[in-house]
């Protein structure tokens, strides 16, 4: 594929994507939004933060050591930040970057055991 034809599929991708996502702004600018769609706005994002939180602990060994603490420091960590600083990028990656300081460096077994 030359280097011409690649252009312009990503300008026609890019410019595709952008309608897609302003097509919503846009159209709800002038009409106003019916109820079910102002409903999924407001349930459906927690809903789905809480199936996300269930399953990235839905494989955590609780009744062998560590206990899932390992996980449930870092979901403290998670709730602890998202009510000081209410910054979603910030709680999710300082809790990332724990759990993954705690598991490769085993510092609950070396703290325990």
């Amino acid at each position: 594929m030359s280097l011409h034809k690649a252009l312009t599929a990503v300008i026609i991708m890019s410019a595709t994507i952008y309608f897609l996502r302003a097509f919503p702004f846009l159209f709800f600018k002038f009409v106003k939004p019916p109820e079910f769609v102002l409903f999924i706005g407001k349930y459906i994002p927690p809903v789905i933060i809480t199936l996300l939180a269930l399953y990235s602990i839905k494989d955590a060994g609780f009744f062998a050591f560590p206990y899932g603490l390992n996980e449930i420091i870092c979901i403290l960590i998670t709730i602890g930040l998202q009510l000081w600083r209410k910054n979603a990028l910030l709680s999710i990656f300082a809790s990332t970057a724990v759990y993954m300081v705690l598991i490769q460096n085993n510092i609950l077994e070396k703290i325990f055991l």
